[in-house]
Protein backbone atom coordinates (compact mmCIF):
# COMPACT_ATOMS: atom_id res chain seq x y z
CA UNK A 1 0.00 0.00 0.00
CA UNK A 2 2.66 2.70 0.67
CA UNK A 3 4.30 1.51 -2.24
CA UNK A 4 1.38 2.61 -3.93
CA UNK A 5 0.54 5.77 -2.39
CA UNK A 6 4.35 6.95 -3.39
CA UNK A 7 3.77 6.58 -7.54
CA UNK A 8 3.82 10.08 -8.83
CA UNK A 9 0.76 12.08 -10.41
CA UNK A 10 2.57 12.28 -13.37
CA UNK A 11 6.61 12.27 -14.57
CA UNK A 12 8.18 13.63 -17.90
CA UNK A 13 10.34 11.11 -19.87
CA UNK A 14 12.12 11.92 -22.94
CA UNK A 15 12.46 8.12 -23.92
CA UNK A 16 14.41 7.92 -27.40
CA UNK A 17 14.93 10.84 -30.07
CA UNK A 18 12.77 13.48 -31.80
CA UNK A 19 11.07 12.32 -34.48
CA UNK A 20 10.54 13.96 -37.66
CA UNK A 21 6.87 15.68 -37.68
CA UNK A 22 4.46 16.66 -40.48
CA UNK A 23 5.86 20.38 -40.78
CA UNK A 24 9.19 22.11 -40.00
CA UNK A 25 9.53 23.85 -36.37
CA UNK A 26 8.93 26.99 -38.53
CA UNK A 27 5.32 26.08 -39.21
CA UNK A 28 4.74 25.23 -36.13
CA UNK A 29 6.31 28.09 -34.39
CA UNK A 30 4.26 30.04 -36.79
CA UNK A 31 0.90 28.45 -35.62
CA UNK A 32 1.86 29.03 -31.75
CA UNK A 33 3.32 32.63 -32.46
CA UNK A 34 -0.72 33.37 -34.07
CA UNK A 35 -2.31 31.40 -31.04
CA UNK A 36 0.25 33.81 -28.56
CA UNK A 37 -1.02 37.23 -30.40
CA UNK A 38 -4.68 35.63 -30.12
CA UNK A 39 -4.12 35.00 -26.53
CA UNK A 40 -2.74 38.45 -25.34
CA UNK A 41 -5.71 40.39 -27.37
CA UNK A 42 -8.30 38.96 -25.36
CA UNK A 43 -6.37 38.75 -22.17
CA UNK A 44 -6.41 34.97 -21.83
CA UNK A 45 -3.14 33.72 -19.55
CA UNK A 46 -3.44 29.91 -21.07
CA UNK A 47 -5.03 27.51 -23.23
CA UNK A 48 -6.02 23.93 -22.43
CA UNK A 49 -6.54 22.02 -25.92
CA UNK A 50 -8.17 18.87 -25.42
CA UNK A 51 -9.48 17.66 -29.26
CA UNK A 52 -7.40 15.72 -31.32
CA UNK A 53 -7.37 18.44 -34.32
CA UNK A 54 -6.30 21.31 -32.50
CA UNK A 55 -3.58 19.24 -30.03
CA UNK A 56 -2.25 17.78 -33.36
CA UNK A 57 -2.44 21.73 -35.28
CA UNK A 58 -0.22 23.11 -32.74
CA UNK A 59 2.28 20.36 -31.55
CA UNK A 60 2.14 17.61 -34.93
CA UNK A 61 0.80 14.85 -31.83
CA UNK A 62 -2.33 13.01 -32.78
CA UNK A 63 -3.69 10.96 -30.16
CA UNK A 64 -5.24 7.74 -29.64
CA UNK A 65 -8.32 8.49 -26.87
CA UNK A 66 -8.80 5.10 -25.89
CA UNK A 67 -11.41 6.80 -23.43
CA UNK A 68 -8.09 8.43 -22.08
CA UNK A 69 -7.81 12.16 -21.87
CA UNK A 70 -5.32 14.19 -23.45
CA UNK A 71 -4.49 17.97 -23.89
CA UNK A 72 -2.28 20.71 -25.09
CA UNK A 73 -1.33 23.70 -22.32
CA UNK A 74 -0.63 26.75 -24.23
CA UNK A 75 1.12 29.84 -22.28
CA UNK A 76 3.01 33.04 -23.56
CA UNK A 77 6.13 30.84 -22.46
CA UNK A 78 5.68 27.21 -23.34
CA UNK A 79 3.94 24.50 -25.09
CA UNK A 80 2.92 21.14 -23.29
CA UNK A 81 1.25 18.34 -24.13
CA UNK A 82 -0.54 15.82 -21.63
CA UNK A 83 -0.79 12.00 -22.25
CA UNK A 84 -1.23 8.86 -20.77
CA UNK A 85 1.29 6.51 -19.38
CA UNK A 86 -0.12 3.74 -21.70
CA UNK A 87 1.33 5.60 -24.86
CA UNK A 88 4.64 6.46 -23.08
CA UNK A 89 7.54 8.12 -24.80
CA UNK A 90 5.37 8.54 -28.49
CA UNK A 91 3.89 11.85 -27.56
CA UNK A 92 7.02 13.45 -26.48
CA UNK A 93 9.06 12.09 -29.88
CA UNK A 94 5.67 13.14 -32.02
CA UNK A 95 5.48 16.48 -30.85
CA UNK A 96 6.55 20.26 -31.31
CA UNK A 97 7.60 21.80 -27.42
CA UNK A 98 7.42 19.34 -24.21
CA UNK A 99 5.12 16.61 -22.79
CA UNK A 100 4.10 15.52 -19.37
CA UNK A 101 2.91 11.96 -18.68
CA UNK A 102 0.19 11.34 -16.17
CA UNK A 103 -0.61 8.14 -14.13
CA UNK A 104 -3.79 5.91 -13.99
CA UNK A 105 -3.05 5.11 -10.20
CA UNK A 106 -5.90 7.81 -9.73
CA UNK A 107 -9.00 8.45 -12.02
CA UNK A 108 -8.10 12.27 -11.53
CA UNK A 109 -4.74 12.44 -12.54
CA UNK A 110 -4.87 14.19 -15.85
CA UNK A 111 -6.62 16.76 -14.39
CA UNK A 112 -4.73 17.46 -11.58
CA UNK A 113 -1.24 17.25 -13.94
CA UNK A 114 -3.46 20.17 -16.75
CA UNK A 115 -3.90 22.02 -12.94
CA UNK A 116 -0.35 21.87 -12.47
CA UNK A 117 0.61 23.78 -15.88
CA UNK A 118 -2.46 26.10 -15.54
CA UNK A 119 -1.20 27.53 -12.11
CA UNK A 120 -1.45 30.67 -11.57
CA UNK A 121 -4.06 31.82 -14.87
CA UNK A 122 -6.85 33.70 -13.95
CA UNK A 123 -8.29 33.56 -17.44
CA UNK A 124 -8.26 30.16 -19.72
CA UNK A 125 -9.23 29.17 -22.89
CA UNK A 126 -11.28 26.18 -23.76
CA UNK A 127 -12.72 24.55 -26.83
CA UNK A 128 -16.50 25.17 -25.64
CA UNK A 129 -17.22 22.76 -28.92
CA UNK A 130 -15.20 19.98 -27.33
CA UNK A 131 -15.23 20.19 -24.02
CA UNK A 132 -18.19 18.36 -22.89
CA UNK A 133 -20.03 19.28 -19.46
CA UNK A 134 -18.14 16.19 -16.96
CA UNK A 135 -14.51 17.91 -18.38
CA UNK A 136 -15.14 21.22 -17.81
CA UNK A 137 -16.37 20.35 -13.70
CA UNK A 138 -13.37 18.27 -13.38
CA UNK A 139 -11.24 21.31 -14.63
CA UNK A 140 -12.90 23.68 -12.49
CA UNK A 141 -12.26 21.15 -9.34
CA UNK A 142 -8.93 21.14 -10.14
CA UNK A 143 -7.74 24.22 -10.90
CA UNK A 144 -10.25 26.42 -8.74
CA UNK A 145 -11.76 29.36 -9.43
CA UNK A 146 -10.74 30.93 -12.87
CA UNK A 147 -12.24 32.86 -16.04
CA UNK A 148 -13.22 30.77 -18.82
CA UNK A 149 -13.10 31.89 -22.21
CA UNK A 150 -14.13 29.77 -25.37
CA UNK A 151 -11.11 29.94 -28.08
CA UNK A 152 -12.86 27.28 -30.46
CA UNK A 153 -13.82 29.82 -33.28
CA UNK A 154 -11.08 31.81 -33.09
CA UNK A 155 -8.14 28.78 -33.49
CA UNK A 156 -10.91 27.51 -36.72
CA UNK A 157 -10.76 30.32 -38.31
CA UNK A 158 -6.94 30.07 -38.24
CA UNK A 159 -7.07 26.58 -39.20
CA UNK A 160 -9.23 27.97 -42.59
CA UNK A 161 -6.19 29.67 -44.08
CA UNK A 162 -3.40 26.91 -45.11
CA UNK A 163 -0.18 27.58 -45.33
CA UNK A 164 2.65 26.62 -47.62
CA UNK A 165 3.65 23.70 -46.24
CA UNK A 166 0.11 22.34 -45.88
CA UNK A 167 -0.88 22.74 -49.08
CA UNK A 168 1.73 20.91 -50.29
CA UNK A 169 1.11 17.69 -48.08
CA UNK A 170 -2.74 18.59 -49.20
CA UNK A 171 -1.84 18.37 -52.86
CA UNK A 172 0.30 15.02 -52.02
CA UNK A 173 -2.82 13.48 -50.28
CA UNK A 174 -5.15 14.24 -53.72
CA UNK A 175 -2.47 12.54 -56.03
CA UNK A 176 -2.78 9.50 -53.84
CA UNK A 177 -6.23 9.87 -53.23
CA UNK A 178 -6.69 9.37 -57.05
CA UNK A 179 -3.76 6.72 -57.02
CA UNK A 180 -6.23 4.62 -55.25
CA UNK A 181 -9.32 5.21 -57.21
CA UNK A 182 -6.95 3.88 -60.28
CA UNK A 183 -6.39 0.76 -58.47
CA UNK A 184 -10.31 1.03 -57.38
CA UNK A 185 -11.50 1.63 -60.31
CA UNK A 186 -9.70 -1.56 -62.14
CA UNK A 187 -10.71 -3.98 -59.58
CA UNK A 188 -14.38 -3.33 -60.33
CA UNK A 189 -16.09 -6.36 -62.03
CA UNK A 190 -19.75 -8.38 -61.82
CA UNK A 191 -20.03 -10.27 -58.89
CA UNK A 192 -16.86 -8.75 -56.53
CA UNK A 193 -17.24 -7.87 -53.19
CA UNK A 194 -17.30 -4.00 -52.25
CA UNK A 195 -15.36 -5.16 -49.03
CA UNK A 196 -12.62 -6.50 -51.74
CA UNK A 197 -12.54 -3.28 -54.46
CA UNK A 198 -12.32 -1.28 -50.98
CA UNK A 199 -9.34 -3.39 -49.88
CA UNK A 200 -7.68 -2.94 -52.70
CA UNK A 201 -7.75 0.53 -52.91
CA UNK A 202 -6.83 1.22 -49.67
CA UNK A 203 -3.60 -0.97 -49.36
CA UNK A 204 -2.33 0.86 -52.44
CA UNK A 205 -3.00 4.21 -50.86
CA UNK A 206 -1.53 3.06 -47.56
CA UNK A 207 2.08 2.12 -49.36
CA UNK A 208 2.14 5.60 -51.26
CA UNK A 209 1.86 7.46 -48.14
CA UNK A 210 4.86 5.09 -46.71
CA UNK A 211 6.61 5.66 -49.69
CA UNK A 212 6.13 9.44 -49.87
CA UNK A 213 6.25 10.16 -46.08
CA UNK A 214 8.93 7.60 -45.10
CA UNK A 215 8.82 9.22 -41.53
CA UNK A 216 5.47 9.79 -40.85
CA UNK A 217 3.17 7.35 -38.71
CA UNK A 218 0.39 5.29 -40.71
CA UNK A 219 -3.22 5.19 -39.55
CA UNK A 220 -7.01 5.88 -40.83
CA UNK A 221 -6.51 5.92 -44.39
CA UNK A 222 -9.96 4.26 -45.68
CA UNK A 223 -12.30 3.30 -48.75
CA UNK A 224 -16.02 3.40 -48.74
CA UNK A 225 -16.95 1.90 -51.93
CA UNK A 226 -20.11 1.71 -52.54
CA UNK A 227 -23.50 0.21 -54.76
CA UNK A 228 -26.52 -0.11 -56.03
CA UNK A 229 -28.82 1.44 -52.68
CA UNK A 230 -25.78 1.27 -50.67
CA UNK A 231 -24.89 4.94 -52.72
CA UNK A 232 -28.10 6.97 -51.02
CA UNK A 233 -25.58 8.10 -47.90
CA UNK A 234 -22.64 9.94 -48.29
CA UNK A 235 -21.02 8.50 -45.53
CA UNK A 236 -22.23 4.55 -45.85
CA UNK A 237 -19.82 1.93 -44.64
CA UNK A 238 -18.74 -1.14 -46.85
CA UNK A 239 -20.10 -4.15 -46.82
CA UNK A 240 -20.15 -7.52 -48.36
CA UNK A 241 -22.38 -6.69 -51.31
CA UNK A 242 -21.61 -8.34 -54.72
CA UNK A 243 -21.85 -5.71 -57.82
CA UNK A 244 -24.08 -6.52 -60.55
CA UNK A 245 -24.18 -5.49 -64.03
CA UNK A 246 -26.39 -2.16 -64.22
CA UNK A 247 -25.79 -1.10 -60.59
CA UNK A 248 -24.60 2.38 -59.95
CA UNK A 249 -21.47 2.86 -57.88
CA UNK A 250 -19.55 5.57 -55.91
CA UNK A 251 -16.20 5.16 -55.62
CA UNK A 252 -14.82 7.32 -52.25
CA UNK A 253 -10.46 7.15 -51.66
CA UNK A 254 -9.57 9.14 -47.96
CA UNK A 255 -5.70 9.15 -47.81
CA UNK A 256 -4.83 10.50 -43.91
CA UNK A 257 -1.21 12.06 -43.77
CA UNK A 258 -0.35 12.95 -40.03
CA UNK A 259 -4.23 13.68 -39.31
CA UNK A 260 -4.78 15.41 -42.44
CA UNK A 261 -7.77 14.19 -44.71
CA UNK A 262 -8.32 14.37 -48.76
CA UNK A 263 -11.10 13.06 -51.04
CA UNK A 264 -11.81 11.59 -54.23
CA UNK A 265 -15.37 10.98 -54.64
CA UNK A 266 -16.68 9.62 -57.90
CA UNK A 267 -19.57 7.78 -59.95
CA UNK A 268 -19.45 4.68 -61.86
CA UNK A 269 -21.57 2.53 -63.60
CA UNK A 270 -21.20 -1.27 -64.31
CA UNK A 271 -22.32 -1.18 -67.69
CA UNK A 272 -24.77 1.07 -69.58
CA UNK A 273 -26.86 2.71 -66.93
CA UNK A 274 -30.16 3.48 -68.03
CA UNK A 275 -31.49 6.38 -69.69
CA UNK A 276 -33.14 7.90 -66.27
CA UNK A 277 -30.00 7.33 -64.75
CA UNK A 278 -27.87 8.83 -67.14
CA UNK A 279 -29.73 11.95 -66.88
CA UNK A 280 -29.27 12.33 -63.00
CA UNK A 281 -25.48 11.66 -63.37
CA UNK A 282 -25.06 14.42 -66.37
CA UNK A 283 -27.27 16.94 -64.60
CA UNK A 284 -24.66 16.44 -60.91
CA UNK A 285 -21.63 16.34 -63.58
CA UNK A 286 -22.97 19.15 -64.66
CA UNK A 287 -23.72 21.22 -61.35
CA UNK A 288 -20.09 19.90 -60.44
CA UNK A 289 -18.86 22.00 -63.29
CA UNK A 290 -20.50 25.02 -63.00
CA UNK A 291 -19.79 24.60 -59.11
CA UNK A 292 -15.70 24.24 -59.95
CA UNK A 293 -16.05 27.55 -61.62
CA UNK A 294 -17.31 29.71 -58.49
CA UNK A 295 -14.86 28.88 -56.69
CA UNK A 296 -12.67 32.05 -56.15
CA UNK A 297 -11.26 34.72 -54.15
CA UNK A 298 -13.94 37.16 -53.14
CA UNK A 299 -17.07 35.42 -53.35
CA UNK A 300 -18.74 33.90 -49.56
CA UNK A 301 -19.81 30.45 -49.17
CA UNK A 302 -23.57 31.02 -48.97
CA UNK A 303 -23.47 32.72 -52.62
CA UNK A 304 -21.84 29.42 -54.10
CA UNK A 305 -24.79 27.44 -52.57
CA UNK A 306 -27.07 30.06 -53.73
CA UNK A 307 -25.85 29.81 -57.47
CA UNK A 308 -25.88 26.21 -57.20
CA UNK A 309 -29.17 26.00 -55.82
CA UNK A 310 -30.55 27.99 -58.57
CA UNK A 311 -28.73 25.66 -61.04
CA UNK A 312 -30.84 22.69 -59.71
CA UNK A 313 -34.42 24.92 -59.38
CA UNK A 314 -33.55 24.60 -63.49
CA UNK A 315 -32.40 21.50 -63.67
CA UNK A 316 -36.05 20.18 -61.52
CA UNK A 317 -33.45 18.32 -59.80
CA UNK A 318 -33.24 20.65 -56.33
CA UNK A 319 -35.51 17.72 -54.47
CA UNK A 320 -32.83 15.52 -54.63
CA UNK A 321 -29.99 17.85 -53.50
CA UNK A 322 -28.70 15.19 -50.51
CA UNK A 323 -26.06 17.86 -48.68
CA UNK A 324 -23.99 20.83 -48.64
CA UNK A 325 -21.65 21.67 -51.61
CA UNK A 326 -18.23 21.15 -50.23
CA UNK A 327 -15.93 22.35 -47.33
CA UNK A 328 -12.30 22.78 -45.82
CA UNK A 329 -9.64 20.59 -46.09
CA UNK A 330 -7.09 20.44 -43.52
CA UNK A 331 -6.42 18.67 -40.43
CA UNK A 332 -9.64 16.69 -40.49
CA UNK A 333 -11.12 13.28 -39.94
CA UNK A 334 -14.68 11.32 -39.97
CA UNK A 335 -13.96 11.09 -36.30
CA UNK A 336 -12.61 14.68 -35.48
CA UNK A 337 -12.41 18.30 -36.32
CA UNK A 338 -14.27 20.40 -38.93
CA UNK A 339 -14.08 23.91 -40.12
CA UNK A 340 -17.65 24.04 -39.93
CA UNK A 341 -17.29 28.24 -40.65
CA UNK A 342 -16.36 27.23 -44.41
CA UNK A 343 -18.75 25.08 -45.76
CA UNK A 344 -20.87 25.84 -48.70
CA UNK A 345 -24.09 26.10 -47.05
CA UNK A 346 -26.68 28.89 -47.23
CA UNK A 347 -26.07 29.79 -43.67
CA UNK A 348 -22.34 30.31 -43.90
CA UNK A 349 -21.03 33.73 -44.58
CA UNK A 350 -17.52 33.12 -45.36
CA UNK A 351 -15.42 34.64 -47.83
CA UNK A 352 -13.33 32.96 -49.56
CA UNK A 353 -9.08 34.07 -49.83
CA UNK A 354 -6.16 32.72 -50.78
CA UNK A 355 -4.87 29.92 -48.99
CA UNK A 356 -8.15 28.43 -48.23
CA UNK A 357 -8.55 24.81 -49.69
CA UNK A 358 -12.47 23.97 -50.49
CA UNK A 359 -14.21 20.67 -52.01
CA UNK A 360 -17.00 20.82 -54.55
CA UNK A 361 -18.77 17.74 -54.42
CA UNK A 362 -22.80 18.42 -55.38
CA UNK A 363 -24.85 14.95 -54.61
CA UNK A 364 -28.57 13.98 -56.01
CA UNK A 365 -29.78 11.54 -54.12
CA UNK A 366 -33.16 9.51 -55.77
CA UNK A 367 -34.30 7.25 -53.34
CA UNK A 368 -35.37 4.11 -54.31
CA UNK A 369 -38.13 2.79 -56.56
CA UNK A 370 -37.90 6.10 -59.06
CA UNK A 371 -36.56 5.74 -61.93
CA UNK A 372 -32.83 6.15 -61.66
CA UNK A 373 -32.72 5.21 -58.32
CA UNK A 374 -29.36 6.08 -56.52
CA UNK A 375 -26.63 8.31 -55.13
CA UNK A 376 -24.43 10.69 -57.86
CA UNK A 377 -22.28 12.52 -56.45
CA UNK A 378 -18.53 13.52 -57.94
CA UNK A 379 -15.88 15.51 -55.73
CA UNK A 380 -12.83 17.78 -56.31
CA UNK A 381 -10.74 19.96 -53.43
CA UNK A 382 -9.02 23.30 -54.95
CA UNK A 383 -6.83 25.46 -53.78
CA UNK A 384 -7.79 29.08 -53.73
CA UNK A 385 -5.22 31.83 -54.78
CA UNK A 386 -4.90 35.35 -55.46
CA UNK A 387 -6.57 35.27 -59.00
CA UNK A 388 -9.03 32.26 -58.67
CA UNK A 389 -8.59 28.34 -57.74
CA UNK A 390 -6.35 25.22 -58.30
CA UNK A 391 -8.49 22.25 -59.08
CA UNK A 392 -5.54 19.54 -57.23
CA UNK A 393 -7.81 16.13 -58.32
CA UNK A 394 -6.99 14.35 -61.15
CA UNK A 395 -9.23 11.52 -61.40
CA UNK A 396 -11.59 11.89 -64.37
CA UNK A 397 -15.47 12.03 -63.73
CA UNK A 398 -18.45 11.33 -66.08
CA UNK A 399 -19.99 9.41 -68.15
CA UNK A 400 -17.24 9.55 -70.67
CA UNK A 401 -14.90 7.91 -68.70
CA UNK A 402 -16.51 5.71 -65.49
CA UNK A 403 -18.93 3.53 -67.47
CA UNK A 404 -17.08 -0.30 -66.56
CA UNK A 405 -17.16 -2.63 -69.13
CA UNK A 406 -15.57 -5.87 -67.59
Amino acid sequence: MTEMMARPQNFRSRNGEKAALPFSKGEYDRRVGLLRQMMARRGIDAVLFTSMHNIAYYSGFLYCSFGRSFGCVVTQESLVTISANIDAGQPWRRCHGDNIIYTDWKRDNFWKTAAGLLARSRRIGIEADHMTLAASQALKAAVGAFECADIAPDVMAMRMVKSEEEIALIKHGARIADSGGAVIRDAIAEGVREIDIAIAGRDAMELAIAETFPEAEYRDTWVWFQSGPNTDGAHNPVTSRRLRRGDILSLNTFPMISGYYTALERTLFLGEPDAASLKYWETNVAAHEFGLSLIRPGVSCAEICAELNRFLVDAGVLQYRSFGYGHSFGILSHYYGREAGLELREDIETVLEPGMVVSMEPMLWVPEGAPGAGGYREHDILVVGEDGAEDITGFPFGPEHNIISN
